[in-house]
């Protein structure tokens, strides 16, 4: 299992358990699958914010498209389903540079 990318506040409108594998819209031209943990349960309900992380499926794709309290829809298809806003980027190849 890869390290995450990511560290976020997570807000789903759904049931959800760790290990859950939503699209990620990390640009405005791409989304991203990414496997969410979440950290303290193992499950968010519908309207709940946890933290959690989020590991990407191929971070290399959209390097430097990630900051401390940018917020990023969270999807199944075309349907957002929730928002993370990040608090930490763990994968320094996210991470937006000045």
């Amino acid at each position: 299992m890869r390290t995450p990318d990511v560290e976020a506040e997570i807000t789903l409108q759904r049931t959800a358990q760790s290990g859950y594998n939503p699209q990620h819209k990390v640009r405005d031209d791409y989304l991203s699958s990414g496997t969410h943990n979440y950290i303290g349960c193992t499950e968010v309900l519908p309207g709940q914010t946890v933290m959690g992380t989020i590991t990407f499926i191929t971070p290399e794709a959209y390097p430097h498209c990630l900051w401390v309290g940018r917020e990023i829809d969270i999807q199944e298809g075309s349907r957002v389903v929730g928002r993370a806003r990040i608090t930490r980027v763990l994968n320094p190849l996210l991470e937006k540079t000045s």
